[in-house]
């Protein structure tokens, strides 16, 4: 049987300790960026275009009637050269290597970006053949961003490509 003064005792202490875990699980107020600030990520996972050749009407002959396609497409895809300019200043530029024990899965990219908030003019540019020269989706828009405000860079071909949201 508890006495009345370790009941009381108990509270005292049972009320110390959750008093202490309130205290430190609110304070310091944490901020994960700045309040003047915005994030611009960039998330794109693509599979680069295959290299494919046409094959001539000599190899056509050569081949058993079975194996006779007409285009000679390697298992490998290619790199995806990938550009980011904030402002007309280039922030971010890398060649994507396909992933994968022959070179024929996805190259990924995820990379995030402090900037201030305000307007802005973001141009993102990829190319995924570089056996062609130049770019082949182009995103260049004038964009708004509120402090804390997240915004994402994405790449989705049903969606024309480039996208910001």
């Amino acid at each position: 049987m508890l006495k009345p003064a370790a009941i009381v005792g108990q509270v005292i202490l049972y009320g110390a300790f959750a008093a202490f875990i309130g205290t430190f699980a609110t304070w310091p107020k944490y901020q994960q960026i700045p309040s003047d600030v915005a994030l611009i990520k960039l998330s794109i996972s693509h599979l680069g275009e295959r290299e494919c050749r046409k094959r001539t009407p000599e190899e056509l002959a050569k081949m058993p009637p079975n194996m006779r396609a007409p285009l000679d497409c390697p298992r490998e895809r290619s790199d995806i050269r990938l550009e980011m300019d904030l402002d007309g200043e280039p922030i971010f530029r890398t060649v994507l290597h396909p992933t994968g024990l022959y070179k024929d899965g996805v190259s990924t990219v995820y990379k995030r970006f402090e900037v201030k908030a305000g307007s802005h003019r973001l141009t993102v540019r990829m190319d995924d053949n570089l056996e062609k020269p130049g770019f082949d989706y182009v995103k260049d828009e004038q964009i708004t961003l509120a402090p804390a405000q997240v915004m994402v860079v994405d790449f989705n071909p049903d969606r024309g490509g480039l996208f910001f949201k």
